[in-house]
């Protein structure tokens, strides 16, 4: 018995040394050689943005109430590189989750939700021309879903449902811009990409248990 507690044990530790250590060699990978975060320009940012945007983008198909959304092909958005204020109460919104994710706090984050479910409701989209306007709405039944689970579950759900989220809201980002400054981070543990209000790294998909573990991937404005 002793000697199987002792191998668990030593299982445990290595398995945790190469967490910590594909987090790290992920954030080397993602660096310039003299260890700084490449940066693009504004065009450039929204374009490689929509491509990792398409490239994650996914809906999974089942019958579980806590399904991520259903199944749909990968949009194919032109990126703006507009300045527009009117997406500022989504994003906010958006942000508003990611934070309470990152501080591990679900009834924060359902609030998020709810302040995200509001500003869909009220944005404007007779301003849209006709092509951005069904491109706008599919983005916004998508993002609605998940703000909706959101919503509705504990926070490891909700974790889940803000991986396809921030999907949209990187999709909503290229489709009509932002006048905000983001940046678009990587996390290497879920391979999956999430926007942030500041340079430094918060993972909202493992909160206080791997709260750096991540890559800013460019920025956006």
């Amino acid at each position: 018995m002793r000697k199987l507690k002792l191998s668990m044990g030593i299982l445990a530790i290595v398995f945790a040394t190469l967490t910590v250590v594909s987090c790290k060699d992920a954030k080397k990978e993602n660096n310039n050689e003299d260890g700084h975060h490449s940066e693009m320009s504004s065009e450039e940012n929204h374009m490689e943005m929509n491509n990792e945007s398409e490239e994650h983008h996914h809906h999974e198909d089942g019958d579980d109430d806590h399904d991520k959304g259903s199944a749909t092909e990968s949009r194919d958005i032109a990126a703006s590189t507009q300045k527009n204020g009117a997406t500022s109460k989504i994003i906010d919104g958006y942000l508003q989750i990611k934070n309470a994710l990152v501080s591990d706090d679900a009834t924060a984050a359902a609030k998020g939700g709810t302040a995200l479910l509001t500003a869909f409701s009220n944005f404007d989209k007779s301003k849209l021309g006709e092509a951005q306007q069904k491109e706008y709405m599919e983005i916004a039944e998508s993002a609605k879903e998940q703000a909706e689970h959101i919503v509705e579950n504990p926070i490891d759900h909700q974790r889940e449902h803000f991986e396809t989220l921030s999907t949209d809201i990187s999709d909503l980002v290229a489709l009509l811009g932002t006048d905000k400054t983001l940046y678009l981070d990587y996390c290497p543990m879920k391979k999956t990409s999430w926007l942030s209000e500041s340079k430094e790294i918060e993972n909202p998909f493992f909160g206080s248990k791997m709260l750096t573990c991540g890559s800013v991937k460019k920025q956006i404005n």
